[in-house]
């Protein structure tokens, strides 16, 4: 009698040798394989019709002989022909989740509601829901908007914000809701096309990513320019930062912001990856690296080194732009050192014009598994904490914040306004825009859809016309439901959203609202000592590390 299996472990995905394989092992496969051949060569002298079996058993024996040689699959060893079985439904299990099992909010990481809402507005549909909220409000971790009983209307006006503080001399005026960071290489060609193209249909912006300025960024569109560790697009041939060349290229009429890439959410303090598969000719041109080779940013930047360092390299980006608006993206890691940037702020008087905050959900065509998924501070903790780090300190009506994270909805864009943001950006609910399925094979080259591949024939498959109307559609549809949700609040600005509109479910029978759960720091609290114990701990500390590295730094 054999032993029962073990019973997998609660949450874990317990796979297994599917049963009907336990009865083909190496000795039964030779077994069957001999008697099979005896039989069809004798049954053939008796009715020749069988011989026909033996093309078919031919390959078969020779499959089963050529699994029992090879060494890099023990499985196959063991299981000859058969055992090619498991790895076919391994190849499909993600598909049979995603169609056939999943629910409707338990997709990863974006579940079906939130990607059937960005389908909906981006192809004009109708996104209204029949028969009332598919969600479970008394769940732990359920949230929703603190609605007024006078709603207000949200002037036109009042949903775009400007970017630019005391040093810009060329503001810009910032949607609330726009492309985030992509590059032309993890994206295919039409894609950016598409982008762009959207981006200047609905006034809104397209981040370049860190890998340069492509002629398909070019479609009209206004630009962020994002500059990374690798400086493509701005570098020496040696990969050192190139003053001339990044006047070249922050001065065009289409950029109208620059953006510092310090590290993003899905891989901080790791350098970007583009697959040797997806660094074609152009790409190569365009970064000014080899071909056949991945392109893997450094995690540090050269050109500058501790706060002060990066506080005066903005100012030298801003000064070579012709005074346009210069920020830095980051994901909160270490509090400690983000005091202490704010503090080499206060040392210098001199302070970016925003600053993008990353969350640790954020996206990414490919990251290694322990990055993505255990370093960073998730967006809610790092857009509070550096919000309360600049209100803290005095600064924060000199510096605008983006947001970048998860965001799909109006209310994922007003929930991060109430946490501190002055708009958002969203990188995968536009690529959903595009047409992406959630395939999971962004690192691959062999995205279905064409978005993010350098296969010309995958490519094909996206048309850039229609998909920039949908892209402009979403974002479109977007903004107007946050001006609804902001109108909904009884507030005529979406900056004058506050951490107490939302409220979120802390137990059965506790709910708080996001000012409880991250209480905010008051103007100038951490200069008198007044703010949030923990904060002004944090703050000290700061102090201490701005004036060690100010003190390594090279003058």
């Amino acid at each position: 009698m054999s032993k029962p299996s073990p019973p997998a472990p609660s949450g874990a995905t317990y796979q297994r040798v599917p049963d009907f394989l336990e009865h083909w092992s190496r000795t039964a496969f030779v077994r069957t394989t001999v008697a099979s051949g005896v039989a069809l060569f004798a049954g053939g002298w008796l009715w020749w019709p069988l011989w026909l079996l033996l093309l078919p058993w031919t390959a078969f024996a020779w499959r089963g002989w050529a699994d029992m040689q090879q060494t890099h699959h023990a499985l196959l060893r063991n299981y000859p022909v058969l055992g090619h079985a498991r790895y076919i439904l391994e190849s499909v299990r993600p598909e049979i989740q995603q169609y056939f099992v999943e629910s409707d909010s338990g997709g990863r990481p974006f579940d079906r509601e939130d990607r059937s809402v960005v389908y909906q507005r981006a192809k004009e549909a109708s996104d209204t829901v029949p028969f009332g909220t598919r969600d479970d409000y008394y769940e732990l971790g359920a949230e929703w908007l603190r609605h007024s009983l006078y709603p207000a209307a949200v002037p036109e006006e009042n949903l775009r914000v400007r970017v630019g503080g005391p040093r810009c001399t060329q503001p810009y005026d910032l949607a609330l809701l726009n492309v985030s960071a992509m590059s032309y290489g993890s994206l295919s060609r039409n894609a950016v096309m598409a982008l762009n193209q959207g981006a200047r249909m609905g006034g809104f912006a397209h981040n370049t990513g860190e890998g340069g300025i492509a002629p398909h960024h070019l479609q009209g569109g206004d630009l962020i320019w994002q500059v990374g560790t690798g400086y493509f697009g701005c570098r020496t041939l040696d990969g050192e930062f190139d003053p001339e060349a990044f006047r070249s290229n922050a001065t065009r009429p289409s950029v109208k912001m620059i953006e510092l890439k310090l590290s993003q959410g899905a891989k901080p303090a790791h350098g970007g990856i583009l697959p040797a598969a997806k660094v074609t000719p152009e790409i190569a041109t365009i970064r000014g690296v080899p071909l056949g080779q991945d392109v893997i940013s450094p995690p540090a930047h050269t050109a500058f080194r501790g706060p002060h360092g990066l506080l005066r390299f903005i100012e030298q980006l801003r000064e070579l732009s012709g005074g346009k608006p210069v920020g830095f993206k980051l994901c909160v890691g270490d509090p400690v050192e983000l005091m202490a940037l704010v503090h080499a702020m206060l040392d210098l008087d001199l302070t970016p014009d925003f600053i993008s905050v990353d969350g640790a959900e954020g996206g990414t065509g490919a990251a290694p598994m322990e990055f993505s998924d255990r370093v960073g501070t998730p967006l809610d903790e790092g857009l509070t904490l550096l919000d309360d780090a600049l209100r803290g300190a005095g600064l924060r009506s000199r510096i605008r914040i983006l947001s970048a994270g998860k965001i799909a909805t109006g209310f994922h864009v007003i929930r991060q306004l109430a946490l501190g943001a002055d708009a958002c950006s969203s990188a995968r609910a536009m690529m959903f825009a595009l047409g992406c399925i959630q395939a999971l094979k962004c690192n691959t080259n062999h995205c279905p859809t064409g978005i993010a591949t350098q296969d010309a024939e995958l490519m094909k498959g996206l048309n850039v016309s229609t998909k920039a109307l949908r892209v402009r559609s979403f974002q479109s549809k977007t903004v107007q439901a946050v001006a609804e949700l902001v109108g909904a609040a009884g507030l005529e600005r979406p900056g004058s959203l506050q951490r107490r509109h939302i409220v979120r479910r802390c137990s059965t029978t506790t709910v708080h609202d996001l000012a409880h759960i991250f209480p905010p720091c008051a103007d100038g609290a951490l200069l008198t000592d007044d703010g949030p114990p923990e904060l002004q701990a944090v703050w000290r500390e700061g102090r201490a590390a701005a004036s060690r590295w100010h003190d390594a730094e090279p003058t």
